[in-house]
Formats: structure tokens, sequence, C-alpha cells
């Protein structure tokens, strides 16, 4: 009888300790003001990041590489800029390839793609 009453309170037991599956996790976030550029582009004209263009963004100016558009969304280069209206060109062996003027947003991720 004992063994049965000791056998329901461990039951009971466990099963009110596995209602509880997860803990407190501390809230992670990014970078307030930022926005990510993703470029995308075919592989024979960029390659899959060998052969970088230069991206102008008011005035600033980087080398980015280009990855295919299957694998932008898992291997992408993202590269931070500040939010706000932004003149973006892109330029590939000194000729432009992409030229806008782009809107971003905090925490966005805007992929462009290149012809």
């Amino acid at each position: 009888m004992k063994t049965r009453i000791l056998l329901g309170i461990f039951a009971v037991t466990c099963l009110l300790l596995g209602c509880k599956t997860s803990f407190p996790v501390p809230q992670q976030s990014g970078k307030e003001d930022m926005a990510y550029l993703v470029f995308v582009g075919p592989l024979k004209t960029y390659g899959n990041g060998s052969k970088p263009v230069q991206v102008d963004i008011d005035g600033t100016t980087f080398d980015a590489k280009v990855v295919k558009p299957k694998v932008a969304n898992r291997k992408g280069y993202q590269y931070g800029v500040a939010t706000g209206k932004r003149n973006i060109t892109v330029k590939f062996n000194g000729n432009t390839v992409y030229q806008k003027q782009l809107f971003l947003s905090s925490q966005e991720t805007k992929i462009i793609t290149l012809p």
C-alpha cells in the first residue's frame, strides 16, 4: 500500500515537473538602427563572392560579395547600413549595374538583385 502511494506521489511530481519545459531566456535584440543589404546575382557573372562589386552608399564605398539567389537567405553576406533614405550605386568592373534610392527601416534585410 505504501509503495503505491509513493509511486503515485512520484508520478504526480514527475508530471508537474514535466510541464515546465522551457526556462526563461533573456531577450536578445540586434542593433537598433541598422538595416542590412544582401547582394544577389548570377553565378556566371559575379562568381560565388570571388568577384566583388563596389557599393557606394551616400558617398561611402566598400566592396561586397555577391551570392547566387538560392543561397542568399542561408549563406548571404549581410552588410549593415544606417536606416533611412539611402542612394545606393553598385558598380562591377567600372560599369554601374544598379542605382536606386531606397528607404531602409530598422532591422530590415533588403535583397538587391543584380542583373
